[in-house]
């Protein structure tokens, strides 16, 4: 027959490794659930800064087209001394 003891102590053991490895998993879908939420987060502001850039670089073409063309104006020869 087999010893209780050592039957309880394993009964025991297994329990630990079984709750230490139900943390572990735990902790990785909180950590899995942590980063995608991160990852979710930059793209949202990434979207946000491109669309910005666009609006700021057609605002710049706009007023680049608004402003009247500058005259050119020729230099005047320096003066001998």
């Amino acid at each position: 027959m087999a010893d209780p003891i050592k039957d309880i102590a394993r009964r025991k053991t297994g329990t630990t490794f079984t709750a230490s490895e139900a943390r572990d998993a735990l902790v990785k879908k909180a950590l899995e659930a942590e980063r995608h939420a991160f990852e979710a987060k930059t793209a949202k502001l990434r979207a946000l800064r491109l669309a910005k850039e666009a609006a700021d670089a057609e605002q710049a073409v706009r007023l680049a087209a608004e402003m009247p063309a500058k005259k050119a104006t020729p230099k005047k020869p320096a003066k001998a001394r």
